[in-house]
């Protein structure tokens, strides 16, 4: 299956997303910037990656320009807001419990870093800017 492998980098760290051409999510993790391109490689020996999406914020150039000798297209894409809307959609994933459901999501601060669902908001971006559709907010 072919699909877009959306990356949020950052400093230190970075999540990914593979997102189908369908939509469907088919892996995503959180990295260390220097085993990603190793985690990537895996992900393109088990599945098929059109093309590698990367937030065009924190570390992006860098983390292009070591990601190209994969021989995967590399294509930057706008990251603005995405760690905002991945708080989003993470809790539309793992709801609130307890008194926790009472605060508003703004509020709410996920138990674990969620730079994952940036890269998949990314991904999907991408997949948007490649069907002429403009993106939706999670």
């Amino acid at each position: 299956m072919s699909g877009v492998l959306g990356i949020d980098p950052g400093m230190r760290k970075a999540g990914y997303a593979l997102v189908s051409f369908d939509g469907r999510v088919l892996a995503r993790g959180i990295e260390p910037v220097e085993s990603l391109p190793a985690v990537i490689f895996q992900l393109l020996e088990r599945h098929g990656v059109e093309v590698l999406a990367v937030g065009s914020g924190t570390n992006a150039r860098h983390l292009a320009a070591a990601l190209r000798p994969l021989g995967i297209p590399v294509q930057l894409v706008d990251e603005r807001e995405t760690t905002l809307h991945a708080r989003n959609l993470y809790y539309a994933e793992n709801p609130a419990r307890g008194w926790q459901k009472l605060l508003p999501t703004g509020l709410r601060f996920p138990p674990r870093p969620i730079d994952d669902y940036a890269a998949e908001l990314i991904a999907r971006r991408w997949l948007a800017r490649r069907a002429g559709i403009a993106p939706q907010p999670s």
